[in-house]
């Protein structure tokens, strides 16, 4: 029932908060049908896909702004259903969430808060990033600048913020994976070819991110949270004197500093 900017018509859904990039799953089992094109023009979230079922009660329900692993065939509630769509490639800025719309138009709320959680809590903290910064400390200032986010960067007389964060670890200090995922590069961040323009994008549980400055074991495929990535390439040949470090970006470019920190300690 919620208004629509610029129209007199009523929201006949309810949005779930999602991250781009997550897992979704089938909120109960049945028969699956698509795809749904809520938008009609082919953006990078016009997809979904329907689920309709009979236990106690029937169901029917459209997934959007998802990319579902398969259109048709039965699904079980819990299942891995696909995956959250790139919203803020769309929406930049928006609240990212799967658009959960019954088939009759009718209010799904009241279904959509489970008595208990459905699934497992998973420890969602970041593994550590590089051997030898147990706590994935987060670069200081020197004289070509400051590690953290949003530090003040300067391209000739252009001024801009730093969108990552730069983790210290040692020039061919051993690299790991922070969270599970799939691999995808090779990330070129200077785009000239020197001996740091190497990096590699990891997306999976919920979180996307590009670590530049390193030379991964392989550009493709899946990579354990912890697992062995790649190494720390020789930074220092390239800017004497820095605080050689692992550039760390959001894919969205938002803060990753929270992710990083809750590895102190651990």
């Amino acid at each position: 029932g919620g208004c629509r900017q610029g129209s007199k018509e009523k929201h006949l859904a309810v949005d779930v908060i999602c991250a781009d990039g997550a897992n979704v799953y089938a909120p109960f089992s049945g028969q699956l049908s698509g795809p749904i094109r809520f938008f009609h023009n082919g953006n990078a979230i016009d997809d979904g896909v329907q689920i309709s079922g009979e236990g106690k009660w029937w169901f029917c329900v459209k997934l959007v702004c998802i990319h579902p692993s398969r259109y048709h065939g039965q699904i079980r509630r819990g299942q891995l259903l696909g995956r959250m769509l790139p919203m803020q490639k769309v929406f930049p800025g928006i609240i990212s969430h799967i658009h959960v719309e019954n088939c009759d138009r009718s209010d799904p709320t009241h279904l959509l808060r489970p008595d208990v959680p459905p699934f497992p809590q998973q420890d969602r903290r970041w593994a550590i990033i590089c051997s030898g910064n147990p706590t994935n400390e987060i670069r200081g200032c020197d004289k070509y600048g400051c590690g953290y986010y949003n530090a003040p960067r300067y391209y000739g007389k252009a001024r801009h913020k730093h969108t990552g964060v730069d983790v210290i670890c040692a020039d061919g200090a051993t690299v790991y994976a922070p969270f599970s995922g799939e691999l995808s590069g090779p990330v070129k961040f200077f785009h000239n070819g020197n001996a740091i323009d190497d990096g590699v994008q990891i997306r999976g549980q919920g979180f996307c991110v590009k670590l530049v400055c390193i030379h991964p074991i392989r550009y493709s495929g899946s990579i354990s949270k912890g697992q062995v990535l790649g190494r720390m390439l020789p930074m220092q040949r390239v800017f004497p004197g820095i605080i050689s470090h692992i550039h760390v970006e959001n894919c969205d470019h938002s803060d990753p500093t929270s992710n990083l920190q809750r590895g102190k300690g651990q």
